[in-house]
């Protein structure tokens, strides 16, 4: 009879030997059905690609005179890899939050938007006629108007799409009266709140930005859904206050001579004239491929100012001639046609008004930039979105392209 014995032989693997590993946060997010999944991934590279130019740009621009002084060649090109770098984070983390959620913090973001502005009208520094500016330590500076654009998007698009019957729903979970579109006491608020805002920046003074403010609110009244004949009135309302401001004389005089320098551009090319010409004469010296980044003779030897800000589209067409400005425009063409899909693929009206906003923004502004170098808009000081020299401005742009991937997630929130 024989005894049995013990096996000794592999009894198999413990419980939980192959159980799958717990990913990483950053695994998660670009798993099947994750946040990042979800991200315009064309939109994002096209940013990044036209921030990396912009930022060899701001180098070409600056280095020849940095260098000629005896400074440091390389000062803006460090702290515009900087501002790219940050702006980035900054697109990221609103590219990974809900923008219904923001939507709630719409009212505190433009608390924070008029606080800002008053901020910089009572301890800002004043730099070429406009006290835009506030400093902070270490030679760093913010300019509130930028992020004023984004308190006037988020708490207009909020005021739009109070009542809108698919808000409604998805933020109180019971069935909404009324139709999909703003009611008038909706778009009377917005624009009212609108107001201080304009106001504020129009005393700063940034004409530039207060334009900016006007037309996105603007296209976001036309967009909600408002009935067309309150819409002409609104225009014919716009109208007369810009015949007001004109005929009551509550332009500045630089603002004055900036205009008849754009309606006369011959009259005084030696002084306001000055700076469109020296654009019009450096952008047509680069020809079809241009002279090369850092041999641009009107943009490295100072005949063009603020040539790493407002002027930077002069630095594409004399160094990368009209190949390179070519590609700036059909870059930033890309980045308002992503922004117009946003919005269509939007969830509810409050998500269609904020990516219609960032469209009209940027399309605005990069028209109105690229037009004042080349002759067809006067002169106003805006920077060229994600291409110009500046903190604050890259900051706003990227949490722009942030709120736009964060409404392509079509990822309600709990109520």
């Amino acid at each position: 009879m024989s005894v049995g014995l013990p096996s000794r032989g592999w009894a198999g693997p413990r419980a939980g030997t192959f159980a799958p590993r717990r990913r990483s946060r950053l695994g998660r997010a670009f798993a099947a059905g994750g946040v990042a999944r979800s991200w315009d991934w064309p939109l994002i590279l096209v940013t990044c690609a036209l921030t990396a130019g912009g930022t060899l740009l701001v180098w070409a621009a600056t280095e020849p005179s940095l260098r000629a002084a005896g400074l440091d060649p390389h000062a803006y090109l460090k702290k515009a890899m900087l501002w790219a770098a940050l702006g980035l984070i900054l697109m990221f983390v609103t590219s990974a939050l809900d923008y219904r959620r923001i939507r709630r913090a719409a009212p505190v973001l433009y608390g924070l938007s008029l606080l800002l502005l008053l901020a910089v009208l009572a301890v800002g520094q004043s730099v070429n006629g406009a006290k835009a500016w506030i400093a902070l330590p270490g030679g760093f500076q913010v300019e509130p108007s930028e992020f004023a654009k984004l308190g006037l998007i988020l708490s207009s698009a909020w005021l739009l799409a109070r009542h809108s019957r698919k808000d409604e729903e998805l933020l109180t979970g019971k069935s909404a009266k009324g139709a999909g579109r703003a009611r008038l006491r909706d778009v009377a608020l917005a624009v009212l709140a609108a107001v201080p805002l304009i106001a504020l920046v129009e005393r700063e003074p940034a004409l530039g930005v207060m334009f900016v403010l006007v037309f996105t609110l603007a296209g976001l009244v036309v967009l909600s859904g408002l009935r067309l004949y309150w819409v002409l009135g609104l225009l014919g309302g716009v109208a007369g206050a810009l015949y007001a401001v004109a005929k009551l004389h509550l332009l500045k005089g630089y603002q004055l001579t900036r205009l008849t320098a754009f309606l006369h551009p011959d009259q005084n090319l030696a002084g306001a004239g000055y700076n469109g010409l020296q654009a019009k004469i450096a952008i047509g010296s680069g020809g079809l491929f241009g002279q090369g980044l850092f041999h641009g003779t009107f943009t490295g030897g100072n005949f063009v100012p603020s040539v790493q800000t407002d002027f930077i589209f002069t630095v594409a067409g004399e160094e990368l001639g009209f190949v390179g400005c070519a590609v700036i425009v059909v870059a930033l063409s890309f980045i308002v046609v992503r922004s117009i899909r946003a919005a269509r693929l939007a969830d509810d009206l409050f998500g269609l008004l904020v990516a219609s906003g960032i469209a009209v923004w940027f399309a605005f502004q990069s028209f109105v930039n690229i037009g004042m170098t080349i002759g067809i808009m006067p002169i106003t000081g805006l920077p060229l979105p994600f291409v110009s020299y500046g903190g604050s401005a890259i900051f706003a742009d990227m949490i722009a392209i942030g709120l736009l991937n964060s409404v392509r997630r079509h990822r309600p929130a709990n109520p």
